[in-house]
């Protein structure tokens, strides 16, 4: 008996030590840091948003490279730029590790009058999937280097990692976009969220069935509230919006609101950032909130914490948006992992 209590003993002993060590090297979002893809270079995918697709995460987001300037004749904000390189997209399974998929939108290099010439501001694309029309939609910010243009593009393509087919760009409903989402419902219906009417107005959009042009369908939300970076998401049947104040490249207290139809009336409620700089959303802006899949009561909340004298080396900041007690909470933390949300 002495026998086997030891051996015993040796087996839970080797277990734990086994479990211990799994556990210690288990990989961790770190918010703030250069988080890396597969093959060891930095992410470049500002601004972006997910597509989950066939049990598999793409992340589509802005390039930034090379020098980043400030237009000299831009007085009343800092309008730092640097020249538009396209639209990346990376997959992962498990959110961690991002393989670079390739340019899913090409910037033209050629063309100046072109929307997506290099000398322009491509921004926050979102990709969502049209299971009638078979294709994966894209749309994005649109923008002259002095933020005049202020138009939403739009893409399609047959594979969700692109190349994407540049469409041309509009003024929906006859009204300015600048910063944007898209939001697609249970029901199949999308929805183009966007900063207008000089980024004093906040507009929701029913799209068409292609999920190509608006219907005229939409809600004016924030009126004079002068909102932008939107990102929407859902929960219990409800429908909430994290947005910033517009200080251009400066952080600032981040905004939740929410309504029972996405249509209806949306009433503003709290920041929901906790902890080391949550009155700056922890010196970053919100671009987009994933639902997990399979974890019906979990979200990530992504964010860019803008570098405005070198745009790329601007960095993500992904955090947990949890639900106590109906409230939304984005708490800091310097490291995280997924199984211990």
């Amino acid at each position: 008996m002495k026998s086997y209590s030891l051996l015993a003993f040796i087996f839970l002993t080797l277990l734990t030590c086994v479990s211990c060590k799994n556990k210690s090297s288990e990989k961790k979002f770190l918010p703030g840091e250069i988080w890396k893809d597969t093959d060891g270079k930095p992410i470049n995918a500002h601004g972006g948003g997910i597509l989950f697709h066939d049990n598999k995460y793409y992340w589509f987001g802005e390039i930034k490279n090379g020098k980043t300037w400030r237009v000299e004749n831009i007085k009343k904000w800092e309008d730092y730029r640097c020249a538009a390189g396209g639209i990346s997209c990376y997959s992962s399974e498990n959110l961690l590790d991002w393989k670079f998929e390739g340019v899913a939108l090409s910037a033209n290099y050629s063309d100046t009058a072109s929307d997506i010439h290099i000398s322009k501001v491509l921004e926050r694309p979102k990709v969502i999937y049209n299971e009638k029309t078979k294709k994966f939609v894209m749309w994005l910010h649109i923008d002259s280097e002095d933020y005049s243009y202020a138009r939403a593009g739009i893409a399609v393509s047959d594979k969700p990692q692109g190349p994407y087919n540049y469409l041309g760009s509009i003024r929906p409903n006859e009204q300015m976009s600048r910063d944007m989402t898209l939001f697609k419902d249970e029901d199949g219906k999308a929805y183009h969220i966007f900063s207008s009417e000089n980024n004093a107005v906040m507009h929701i959009s029913l799209l068409t069935d292609d999920y190509l042009n608006p219907t005229g369908t939409e809600k004016r939300i924030f009126i004079n509230e002068s909102r932008e970076a939107p990102a929407m998401f859902k929960h219990h049947g409800k429908y909430y919006l994290i947005t910033s104040a517009c200080t251009g490249w400066s952080p600032n207290k981040a905004m939740l609101a929410s309504a029972d139809t996405i249509l209806g009336n949306w009433k503003e409620l709290y920041n929901p950032c906790r902890g080391t700089k949550s009155d700056s959303t922890f010196l970053s802006q919100s671009t987009y909130v994933l639902p997990l899949k399979g974890k019906p009561d979990s979200f990530i909340f992504m964010a860019d914490r803008w570098n405005k004298i070198n745009l790329g080396d601007s960095r993500y900041i992904w955090l947990p948006l949890v639900f106590n007690n109906d409230s939304a909470v984005i708490e800091w933390k310097d490291s995280w992992s997924l199984t211990a949300e």
